[in-house]
């Protein structure tokens, strides 16, 4: 296709006739706290001006910030995945990065196919890969905890396809996180807890303030800062707790800005944006004293190898909105957002350097930048009908980059000293920092492609009962080639009280330029063991010789079935039966380990037991359904809010790629995609998930409680150089319970509560790490494995 430069772009829309000649539409507002989240104007998936949460043709949820707030968390996907049944965010342990940077999904599908906007506009995606075995092994997800909960004034979650109407990555779905906007309202909040074990201690401040610019604009100021400690889940071995096996140490804070100004009568200029940075402490597995990777001579008791994570974002948002004479709104803007995650390696050594190896490494960084710019336009159009059509179009370029930067030398050195602890012969010579080997000049690199959409949108109210939409955009990407979705969606109210709606779309999700690019070598524990495994670019030639192959977009069709109910004005009840076929799935394959690949590797030069790389290997459907209920009941002494929620969500392999022949020549039985692998997609997060709960609200009292079910999950063993499947385990369903109570004096407000009080743990894990089980819990578990937790809160707000 024909590419349009970007200053020819800029000159079209500024050169647009009467451009800016009216006043422009402000956002739209969050529903006053009062009022039923039913009557919120929503911003996400659809561009009509005064569509509400009831008339929306799509199952969107409003998450505002009193049930962000109503858990002792300070992490926001952690609070939303209380709030909503249809997302998962367990919290691995000695997983690398992952720790650190711990993905959510949506509908059971990968963390990378939900996207995230942040009043509309795209979020910038983490740099780390998850590759070790975790939920969402193989994606880069946003890292939503880097966002304030303090500068949030509603969550909007979009539980549809959407990839028609914003892009790549929407294919389970869309989270829209709004900024607190006009007002010279504000507060602070001081709390902390601790873990009913003893440990994991936590405290956290925030606060918010605004600025109001007289009727022409406002600034909005939001931070946050906390530490918690480490928790500690791992049993003795020979006696002492070597281990550590929980949440990692962090430090972290934030600071987030939103603004508005308009100058003139027609101009409104807006930014936002903000700074994160996350201090991350983890673990790796403990190397007793007499492991062959051990150096006595510097560690005469063994080594507990830990990853210091620093994870930096930077994001900036800055455009300029208006309305013309005609009554086009126009709205242009430019994204800014970047990630930087350094590895440094800590109570480490490189054995191969012998005793005078240094006890710490820089491993190296990664870094992801991406800038958008978006030219949006909308239109009445009065075509004779009983309500008028909105027209919508715009065009977007945007510019992506990766890059990945080498640790110092002694990281990834291949010396010549041998371990005394080495019983093997010949012996093996164990390179690079151990836990984790730092990027070498010949894995780094820096890595960008261009993208350019253009799309159309058109929604219209027929008539009172009945609304449809359909949209469609074109992508084309400087890297893999082009692609083009569409969605059509409508929705009918029999009366008030019953509606149907419905949607069907396709969709598509690039390969992050983190899968294509990212290379490294890491240890691994396959059943027990630990490898050296190398993650290959797809370009590399050791990987096209064990079949890999260009990556190419995830293409999606989605189907969606709701009824909404409301019997009575106070109880309103949503019914969203969804299917989600995905093509080509992106996965990273199997750990090949065998001897033919082995020996195939180290003829190519490279000291590794295995190898590994992205692949569009499978194809997959997803089955489900969401329903949600609340209820008000106004009494005279306060109100008692109820809500439920239930998803079931179920993930079949539909099929999977045969091996191409260049690996079949090598190894004619390798599994590129095992059956670890499979049930990680298939049943590695609850089937189902429900949650009941309730809120009572006073003049000075406020007390809520909510109960969660999460459903069995199932983990498969992994394929060794012989199978052992008699770890495989299906682990229990498991309620939760977490309480809360607050009193309130004026302004100020005193919180007292407990996050799972019932001090539930999931099922203990039968698989043993070698021959020692001191881990108990599988890291798949959708609420962690610490606990109880107890928490106590103060705030004032003026």
């Amino acid at each position: 296709m024909r590419r349009t430069p970007l200053s020819a772009a800029l000159l079209f829309v500024l050169a647009s006739p009467a451009a800016f000649a009216q006043t422009a539409p402000a956002p739209a507002p969050a529903a006053a706290k009062e009022a039923s989240t039913l009557d919120t104007i929503v911003v996400t998936g659809t561009r009509v001006s005064d569509r509400t949460v009831a008339e929306s043709q799509s199952p969107i949820d409003i998450i505002t910030p009193e049930t962000l707030q109503a858990t002792g968390t300070t992490e926001l996907a952690t609070a939303l995945s209380r709030a909503l049944p249809s997302l998962n965010f367990p919290r691995p342990a000695i997983t690398d990065g992952t720790d650190a940077v711990r993905p959510a999904q949506i509908r059971g599908l990968a963390p990378d196919q939900v996207l995230v906007l942040v009043n509309g506009k795209r979020r910038h995606t983490t740099a780390l890969i998850n590759l070790n075995g975790s939920i969402g092994r193989g994606s880069s997800p946003v890292d939503l905890n880097a966002i304030p909960i303090s500068a949030i004034e509603r969550v909007e979650v979009l539980r549809d396809g959407a990839s028609a109407q914003y892009g790549s990555d929407a294919i389970a779905g869309v989270i829209n996180v709004v900024l607190k906007g006009r007002g010279s309202d504000g507060g602070v909040s001081l709390g902390g807890g601790k873990f009913s074990a003893g440990d994991g201690e936590q405290w956290n401040a925030n606060g918010h303030v605004g600025i109001e610019f007289g009727d022409k604009g406002f600034l909005r100021l939001a931070a946050q800062g906390g530490h918690q400690d480490q928790t500690n889940r791992a049993r003795p071995y020979r006696g002492v707790v070597e281990q550590r096996y929980g949440d990692p140490e962090i430090d972290s804070g934030a600071l987030f800005f939103n603004t508005e100004y308009a100058p003139a009568e027609g101009v409104n200029f807006y930014a936002f944006g903000g700074y994160n940075k996350s201090d991350v402490l983890s673990n790796g597995y403990f190397r007793p004293a007499d492991d062959y990777r051990n150096t006595p001579s510097i560690y005469p008791n063994g080594f507990l190898p830990q990853i210091h994570n620093i994870s930096e974002n930077q994001s900036a948002v800055a455009g300029v909105r208006g309305t013309t004479a005609g009554g086009t709104n126009i709205d242009v803007s430019l994204d800014y957002g970047r990630n930087y995650l350094d590895f440094n390696i800590e109570n480490t050594l490189n054995t191969s350097l012998g005793p005078t190896s240094p006890t710490k490494f820089y491993a190296g960084a990664l870094k992801v930048t991406q800038n958008v710019l978006n030219l949006d336009f909308s239109k009445s159009l009065d075509v004779g009908m009983a309500y008028p059509i909105t027209l919508a179009y715009g065009a977007e370029w945007r510019g992506e980059k990766f890059e990945e930067k080498p640790g110092e030398p002694g990281s990834y050195a291949k010396g010549t000293f041998v371990s005394p602890n080495e019983t093997q012969t010949p012996p093996r010579i164990v390179p690079g920092a151990q836990v984790f080997a730092g990027f070498t000049p010949g894995d780094s690199g820096s890595f960008h492609r261009e993208s350019y959409a253009f799309y159309v949108d058109l929604e219209a109210d027929f008539n009172e009962k009945f609304s449809a939409g359909i949209a469609a955009r074109y992508e084309d990407y400087s890297d893999f080639g082009d692609t083009t979705s569409g969605k059509l969606s409508a929705r009918y109210a029999f009366t008030d009280k019953v509606a149907l709606r419905g949607t069907i779309s396709t969709g598509f999700r690039a390969p992050s330029l983190q899968q294509q690019y990212f290379q490294s070598v890491a240890t691994n524990f396959i059943g027990g063991l630990p490898y050296e495994i190398a993650t290959f670019r797809v370009d590399n030639p050791a990987a096209k010789a064990l079949g890999a192959e260009a990556l190419k977009a995830e293409e999606s069709t989605n189907y969606g079935l709701g009824l909404v109910l409301q019997p009575i004005d106070a109880l309103y009840i949503t019914i969203d039966a969804y299917r989600i076929d995905i093509d080509d799935r992106i996965l990273l394959s199997e750990n090949l380990i065998s001897p033919a690949v082995r020996a195939y590797l180290q003829s190519l030069g490279y000291s590794v037991a295995g190898g590994r790389y992205f692949t569009n290997a499978a194809d997959t459907k997803t089955t489900g359904i969401d329903i949600v209920g609340t209820y008000r009941w106004q009494l005279d002494a306060g109100t008692l809010d109820f809500t439920a929620g239930y998803n079931y969500s179920k993930t079949e392999i539909r099929s999977i790629a045969k091996n191409p022949a260049a690996l079949e020549a090598i190894d004619p039985n390798a599994v590129r995609i095992g059956r670890t692998e499979i049930s990680r997609i298939t049943e590695g997060a609850p089937r189902d998930k429900f949650m009941l709960g309730g809120t009572w609200n006073s003049e000075h009292w406020q007390f809520s409680a909510t109960a969660t079910r999460y459903g069995e999950f199932t983990w498969l063993d992994g394929t060794t150089p012989v199978p052992i499947y008699a770890n495989d385990q299906t682990f229990g369903a498991k309620w939760t319970l977490d309480l809360a109570a607050t009193y309130k004096l004026g302004d100020w407000s005193f919180t007292l509560g407990g996050d799972n009080v019932l001090d539930e743990y999931p099922d203990e894990s039968r698989a043993a790490v070698g021959s020692r089980n001191y881990l108990p819990y599988n890291t798949q578990s959708p609420f962690g494995f610490n606990g109880a937790y107890v928490y106590g809160k103060v705030g004032y707000k003026w």
